[in-house]
């Protein structure tokens, strides 16, 4: 397949992309089978905008002037390539109501924020989901030719599927609540400012109607950032947030903890998010 995009030589805006996705949307049909676009887009002399990292920081609660990049931050650097490439005419699921399923980032080291980096990002795979089909999108940041953190998220797009049991896995233990946080109706729109992912589900109460939320919705990445940083991660660290639930904004929750496993939840005990903290694979 011939490559669509022209060489990078800096991050792409995320609304135009939008909005193209948005128009293209109702011309695709997702399957599992799909051909999808192979093209690796590499993002080179990436450096890092200090105001808009701080801001990042004190939206997501992690400490402000540390040397080292947040372990989430790369995501919201490599995520204008994701969105170029899944709001692409070859890209076969539909952007619109695509949903944002889990993510797993490995930091082999600690990534200086006075730092330069090259970032590649691609489509891994589509996969059959029992609701849909699911897209993984890849994305590396390396300094020279080391890797020093990469990602793989996942992306759902509903759709009638043959009939599929549910997997069968085993419920762990619910973790205690270590603490509860208030959500601000405006967490959307300051992590959208900051990381730049302004959707309209995530900014006002009449724009998350039109896709049939009955009030903005906190973005998955930010309720997985704010986790991560009361979690805390060592320098080299494994992490991995599921999102289940979207957060109704204004809202309250409960951040529960122990050992490796991190959960938010509401007062009834509904999951939004789980997921761990470990030591990256050798």
């Amino acid at each position: 397949m011939a490559n669509p995009y022209p060489p990078l030589t800096d991050a792409p805006a995320l609304t135009p992309l939008l909005l193209r996705g948005a128009l293209l949307s109702p011309f695709k049909r997702p399957r599992a089978d799909a051909e999808f676009p192979r093209t690796r887009l590499v993002l080179p002399g990436v450096r890092v905008d200090l105001a808009k990292l701080a801001a990042y920081e004190r939206v997501c609660g992690f400490p402000t002037g540390d040397d080292a990049l947040p372990i989430t931050y790369p995501h919201v650097l490599g995520f204008p390539l994701a969105m170029r490439l899944m709001s692409c005419r070859t890209f076969p699921l539909p952007l619109l109501g695509l949903v944002h399923t889990s993510v797993e980032i490995t930091r082999h080291t600690a990534v200086p924020a006075t730092g330069e980096y090259e970032l590649t990002v691609y489509v891994d795979e589509l996969t059959p989901h029992r609701r849909g089909t699911e897209a993984t999108v890849t994305t590396e940041m390396r300094t020279g030719d080391t890797l020093v953190w990469e990602s793989r998220s996942t992306y759902l797009a509903r759709h009638r599927t043959e009939a599929q049991p549910p997997r069968a896995t085993e419920e762990p233990l619910p973790l205690p609540t270590v603490a509860e946080w208030r959500l601000g109706e405006d967490v959307g729109r300051r992590y959208g400012a900051a990381s730049g992912d302004r959707n309209p589900i995530h900014l006002h109460p009449l724009t998350a109607r039109l896709f049939g939320f009955p009030r903005a919705i906190a973005h998955g990445m930010w309720t997985a950032a704010r986790c991560l940083a009361a979690h805390g991660t060592p320098e080299r660290a494994l992490a991995r947030a599921e999102f289940r639930a979207p957060v109704l904004l204004p809202g309250t929750v409960e951040y529960a903890a122990l050992d490796d496993r991190f959960a938010l939840r509401d007062a009834a005990g509904r999951v939004h998010v789980e997921g761990f903290v470990r030591p990256p694979v050798a």
